[in-house]
């Protein structure tokens, strides 16, 4: 069902609760503390216990619309972000936030004494030459927030201006093409842009590093949000770094129905990283999930929430 979530690990709850609420992300799908169980592959630790809060947004979007999980976890100390890590490299890049008039919202968080990443700016993107405006700022943690804005896609959407959730998450891989395989068959089988070459707005993340050549793509889903996987221009450094680290650490791919999706997977001989989990979240609520790995051993999360 596309992407349903981005994982993104904080060290202050309710910092990041009041920061991703600016953002639109203020309806609570569940607010869960407790134990994680299978995850043991996953995290390297026998027991995993964290509080877990997923934020949806009640604003449509153009262009798809996914969701954020926090996770403090709780009974360890949260993993650092890896050293180093600018954007693209192996690993989770960003949170992308779809945002109808992104520069204004910009500048506003900003003025509120947000950390300001990347400044607004416009492009009309291959092969269809839609018009993207986008800009970064910062979460209280500094993790990477893309703000962008689908104008070509949204003219005559009837909405307010403002944040309209999760648009996509960006991800880097060691074969674009591979990659692309890959999630045309979970279902992101169309195509938004495709573009190779230098970004300069980035290029002083990388300092001292010299920023490399980034091909990149973003494969849409009909059902939920999209991926834009990267690869880089010679390689970059592996910056996956461990389950809950701080900042953006997974993402997940949404299932109506978590058994059809798994039967489908294995069909598709695509293994399971650890058991399927139940978490019961009461009132007859429920979060189910499980891990697979893709073909640059990220580990993807399945899932299904009736909250």
């Amino acid at each position: 069902m596309g992407l349903d979530h981005i994982g993104i690990g904080v060290s202050d709850m309710t910092a990041s609760l009041a920061f991703y609420a600016e953002l639109g992300f203020t309806d609570v799908a569940f607010d869960y503390t407790g134990p994680l169980p299978g995850l043991s592959t996953v995290t390297g630790y026998d027991d995993t216990e964290a509080r877990v809060v997923l934020l949806r947004t009640r604003n449509p979007t153009v262009l798809g619309r996914a969701s954020i999980k926090l996770v403090q976890t709780t009974g360890r100390t949260p993993p650092p972000a890896p050293e180093g890590q600018a954007w693209g490299e192996p690993g989770i890049c960003e949170v992308c936030v779809h945002v109808n008039g992104q520069s204004d919202f910009y500048r506003d968080l900003v003025a509120r004494g947000h950390t300001g990443l990347m400044e607004p700016n416009e492009a009309d993107l291959p092969p269809y030459q839609t018009h993207c405006g986008l800009s970064y700022v910062a979460d209280p943690d500094g993790a990477k927030i893309e703000l962008i804005e689908w104008s070509t896609l949204e003219a005559g959407w009837p909405v307010e201006p403002g944040p309209q959730g999760v648009n996509h998450v960006a991800f880097g891989v060691a074969d674009l093409e591979r990659t692309r395989r890959f999630y045309q068959g979970l279902g992101f089988t169309g195509q938004l842009f495709e573009s190779d070459g230098h970004f300069e707005p980035m290029h002083p993340w990388f300092h001292p590093r010299t920023p490399p050549r980034q091909r990149m793509t973003l494969l849409t889903s009909p059902y939920g949000g999209a991926l834009e996987p990267v690869q880089h221009f010679p390689p970059s450094p592996d910056m996956r770094g461990e389950w809950g680290h701080i900042g953006t650490y997974e993402f997940a791919v949404g299932a109506r129905c978590i058994d059809s999706a798994l039967e489908y997977l294995a069909a598709e001989g695509i293994a399971l990283v650890g058991e399927p989990a139940t978490i019961d979240l009461g009132g007859g609520a429920t979060w189910r999930y499980a891990y697979f790995q893709d073909p640059d051993d990220l580990y993807v999360c399945v899932t299904e929430v009736r909250a």
